[in-house]
């Protein structure tokens, strides 16, 4: 497997969608993969974290702190700078965008493989409709993860029928939302 094309294999192969789950410790990712992630998230150092687990793990921190990490993705801002920085350093880019204008900048200018469509801070929106109204804007071939920190079995259901690639959820209980192909815990 290519190492840079890690999350992206894992979110686009198999059935229906992928959770990708917050963790912040060994124990956290051991108990998230058990129940079923087929991907990790981090944020700061995280060394412990990629030694506990083979996911492939995606960093919400720097390009630099992502690599030191050991991640196979890092999460980036709408700047082709950092985009480039971090694929120059093997890592995938996963660009986080919050508005349909942003989305659209972000396809014009970057046209990344992978989106994090996130809910503007401060939004009123209700989240789930939000996001759905943002993936309407995604292009077919893009994959697109929507990040629904506590989203609910029924949330991930509609984000799947909704053509949504991934979740990215707080960790915790995740059993419920991975569906019958993975093992109760």
């Amino acid at each position: 497997m290519d190492p840079m094309a890690k999350l992206s294999q894992a979110i686009a192969e198999g059935d229906g969608i992928s959770i990708l789950v917050e963790v912040v410790d060994a124990m956290s990712a051991s108990r998230a993969e058990e129940q079923g992630a087929e991907g990790l998230v981090v944020a700061g150092e995280s060394v412990e974290v990629r030694e506990a687990s083979s996911l492939p793990l995606l960093h919400r921190g720097g390009v630099a702190e992502a690599r030191r990490a050991g991640a196979d993705a890092v999460v980036v801002p709408p700047d082709l700078a950092i985009w480039r920085e971090g694929n120059a350093l093997g890592l995938e880019c996963v660009v986080r965008v919050s508005t349909a204008d942003l989305l659209a900048e972000v396809l014009e200018e970057i046209d990344p493989e992978i989106l994090l469509l996130a809910v503007e801070e401060g939004s009123e929106a209700e989240p789930l409709e939000a996001l759905l109204a943002l993936l309407h804007d995604v292009p077919a071939g893009k994959l697109a993860i929507a990040e629904l920190r506590d989203a609910t079995a029924d949330d991930v259901a509609e984000l799947e029928r909704a053509g949504v690639d991934a979740v990215l959820v707080a960790g915790g209980e995740i059993a419920a939302l991975v569906g019958d192909g993975h093992p109760q815990v």
